[in-house]
């Protein structure tokens, strides 16, 4: 019997002892336990296994007969517009499949997601390999086969073996096999066709007609110049296979996926105010400071606003995926020490959720507060009230 476990971000279940194995619990404990914290059966827990997700939504499957499924906070249309917009977050895919039911909205969203990383590897260019090819020609390429000359001197076409750099090769086939698939086949709609049809193009010259399987996407060796494609090809897999994907159980098949809610909530607000960004201001993402001369030591900034006409950073934010009531102090720590280091007179946290003890303090020169981008709600107007949190508030 196969046993599905949900675990609901940051909030502990216990489950009886003889409901996880040893080994299976041994194996969360070795392979994941970054993801899932997990206590083991003692007075502390009433007896029993004590799970708690550690900020990641989700499938793990842990064995044949053991999987873990980590829910989010979030509504489930949320978390997808937050991977639509931050599209460049990992998605890290495991081996090993769960049942499921179709979802429509998550099929054409997560089809989104692959055409755009498909867009960002063709701006860098395609993977190339060289390929052994033998080809009669009448210029001289590559080695000549003497032993046909001879057997054939009266050909003047030379039969030449040679190795060509093509980007004609099944890493490429393969996107482009699922993209066409993707364009053709009726499920997505207008609103993320256009951008799977521009992936498409930009695999022109690549042959899409060959029949690729979820199986052709396994057992691939990549390095560090297609290291990339491990991604790309996770999620052709998904959608070679035709597996239904959604969020319950089912009667489908689908690759598990791990989504770090940490680093999609700071990857997304950052996309969003890349995006929205008032004119006259500057957005730099992930800013370095170097606290010693050769960056040995170094703050690295979530996000630094900057007035465009004068350069001066007029102000700092740094994003915290926490559910609480107040601020940390380490967090208003940070952020002031960020507002320092970089001269800005504001320094700003990022909630996903309103504090009940809003924060707004001056700490010598720098005022400190927190502002809510709420995923609880619909994300273009929690979008606007966080502008207005960030801006509106401002003087120049």
């Amino acid at each position: 019997m196969h046993e599905l476990v949900e675990l609901v971000e940051y909030e502990p279940k216990r489950l009886p002892a003889e409901v996880i194995p040893e080994e299976v619990a041994r194996t969360i404990w070795q392979n994941h336990r970054a993801k899932v914290s997990v206590e083991p059966p003692s007075f502390r827990t009433d007896n029993h296994w004590e799970l708690t997700s550690l900020g990641y939504v989700g499938y793990l499957p842990i064995s044949r007969d053991f999987t873990l499924a980590l829910r989010p906070k979030v509504p489930l249309g949320n978390l997808f517009g937050m991977l639509e917009y931050a599209y460049r977050q990992d998605i890290q895919f495991f081996e090993g499949l769960i049942d499921c039911a179709s979802l429509e909205e998550f099929y054409e969203r997560l089809a989104n997601v692959l055409a755009k990383r498909v867009i960002d590897r063709q701006h860098k260019g395609l993977y190339r390999r060289y390929i052994q090819r033998t080809e009669r020609s009448g210029f001289i390429r590559g080695r000549l086969d003497l032993k046909d000359r001879i057997r054939r001197p009266w050909n003047v076409f030379a039969e030449c073996q040679f190795e060509e750099h093509t980007p004609q090769i099944d890493d490429n086939e393969i996107v482009a096999s699922t993209l066409r698939r993707l364009a053709c086949g009726g499920v997505c709609s207008e609103r993320v066709l256009p951008t799977i049809r521009r992936a498409y193009r930009g695999m022109s010259g690549i042959d899409a007609t060959k029949s690729y399987t979820g199986r052709s996407c396994t057992g691939r060796l990549y390095d560090r110049l297609n290291s990339d494609y491990q991604g790309l090809h996770a999620l052709c897999r998904f959608f070679l296979d035709r597996a239904g994907p959604g969020y319950q159980t089912g009667e489908y098949s689908m690759l598990p996926f791990v989504v770090d809610m940490n680093e999609l909530f700071e990857q997304f607000v950052a996309e969003w105010l890349r995006d929205h960004m008032p004119e006259g201001y500057s957005l730099q993402v992930q800013s370095r400071f170097a606290i010693s001369g050769n960056y040995a030591l170094q703050f690295v900034i979530d996000l630094v606003i900057t007035d465009f006409e004068s350069g001066r950073v007029v102000c700092v934010l740094d994003t915290k995926y926490k559910r609480g009531h107040t601020p940390f102090s380490s967090d208003i720590e940070q952020v002031t020490a960020y507002a320092e280091a970089k001269g800005a007179n504001e320094a700003i946290l990022v909630y996903p959720v309103s504090m009940s003890d809003t924060l707004d303090s001056p700490i010598g020169r720098i005022r400190v507060r927190s502002v809510t981008f709420s995923l609880d709600s619909d994300l273009e107007a929690a979008g606007s009230r966080f502008l207005d949190g960030v801006f509106g508030q401002k003087t120049r």
